[in-house]
């Protein structure tokens, strides 16, 4: 099982997507880790997930996300 995720930065006001095969290993990481995007804007909050059966379509869906539709999708979920 995989998990395609969209977290969020109250002091930056922007959003994180991604997709892993370990949830809550990976938010604690986007939250302590110094490296990437996310050392910055401190505390990710996850506001969005979705289950996916297999890494490939989890792929494709966070690549989906992060599109213009994507994030049209997203916004009008007030996400």
């Amino acid at each position: 099982m995989y998990f395609v995720y969209v977290l969020k930065s109250q002091s930056l006001n922007k959003r994180y997507i991604g997709q892993t095969n370990s949830l809550q290993q990976r938010l604690e990481r986007h939250n302590t880790s110094n490296y990437g995007f996310t050392r910055t804007g401190r505390p990710w909050i996850l506001i969005y997930i979705e289950e996916i059966q297999t890494r490939g379509e989890a792929m494709k869906r966070e690549r989906f996300l992060k599109s213009g539709k994507g994030r049209e999708f997203l916004n009008s979920m007030g996400k």
